[in-house]
Order: C-alpha cells, then structure tokens, then sequence
C-alpha cells in the first residue's frame, strides 16, 4: 500500500477527563463515522492517519489517555451483532462490503 493509498482505520479511545473526552469525540466526529462509544470509522491514508494522530496528541494527555488507530485489512473478516449506525454492508465513502456473515 502506497502512503497516498485510502484504507480504512479504527480509531479508538480512552479519556480520563470528561472535558478532553467530549472535545475529542467532537473532533472525531469530523474525521470519521463514530461505530460505537469511542471507536470510529476513518477512510484515509497512511499519511493522513500519521498527521490525524499528531492532531489528536495535542489534545490528550499522554500520561492519563490512551488512543490508538488499527488498519483494518482491505479483505478483513467482520461480523457485527445488534444495532448498528450503519446500514448493512456500507462503509463510509459508499465502499461495499463484498461478502455478508449467514445471520
């Protein structure tokens, strides 16, 4: 994967202070589609993951909070159980999921 190439990443966190949580949450909702509390959807590139987190160091305190992004593999596994935000086998930017979990 080229660093300009768009993949998907889940971005999650863990903020002790409720003020720094409610700036942070404000901010990803912006970048990405929120799929449970703290966990977010991103399309982007490697490049532009790398200058998001920089972002995001600047808001949080490193001693008390705790982010992290994860590339999801372009032909990962996925089963999702109860409500989602989402409809079925959509990802943001309209992508379709090619194949779909026997319920």
């Amino acid at each position: 994967m080229s660093q300009n190439e768009t993949a998907h990443y889940l971005v999650t966190y863990d903020i002790a202070d409720p003020r720094r949580l409610s700036r942070l949450f404000r901010f990803m909702k912006k970048q990405g589609v929120p799929v449970q509390y703290s966990v977010f959807l991103v399309e982007t590139s490697a490049v532009k993951i790398g200058s998001l987190m920089a972002r995001i160091a600047k808001m949080i305190h490193a001693e008390a909070d705790d982010v992290r992004a994860y590339r999801l593999p372009d032909n990962g596994w996925k089963v999702t159980l109860g409500a989602s935000i989402l409809p079925e086998n959509v990802l943001p930017g309209g992508f379709l999921l090619t194949s779909q979990p026997s319920k």
